[in-house]
């Protein structure tokens, strides 16, 4: 499967931005798929994560409450709702997809080695 990330920007503290991982090659109805996010000098990091087997979601403490992950097989795609936007979400985002039924988790994390395909990443910006 490959994948293609969008909806990225600059915005301001407080906004929203509502990013989209769209697939090809593949059905994305047997992946579960992860947004991971790295900022300028620092790892990459799990944001959040939705499963194939009943659509279970998972995020980071950081983001619950503003972001949302969700998913349409029927258009192939996967979305990252972020409201409430703040500087420290600046980054680059991208979606990744792990062949499997659920978003498999390491103390509590996702990590990114379980995940078998990556997007291409998109920019996020938050500033004033």
């Amino acid at each position: 499967v490959q994948l293609q990330a969008s909806g990225g920007g600059l915005v301001q503290p407080g906004a929203s931005l509502r990013l989209s991982c769209t697939a090809s090659g593949s059905t994305l109805d047997n992946y579960s798929i992860g947004w991971f996010r790295q900022a300028p000098g620092k790892e990459r990091k799990g944001v959040s994560c939705i499963s194939s087997r009943d659509g279970d979601t998972y995020s980071t403490d950081s983001v619950k409450g503003r972001f949302t992950v969700s998913r349409d097989n029927a258009k192939n795609t996967v979305y990252l709702q972020m409201n409430s936007l703040k500087p420290e979400d600046t980054a680059v985002y991208y979606c990744a997809a792990i062949s499997g039924a659920v978003c498999y988790l390491r103390n509590s994390m996702l990590v990114p080695a379980y995940f078998d395909a990556w997007g291409q990443g998109t920019q996020v910006t938050v500033s004033s």
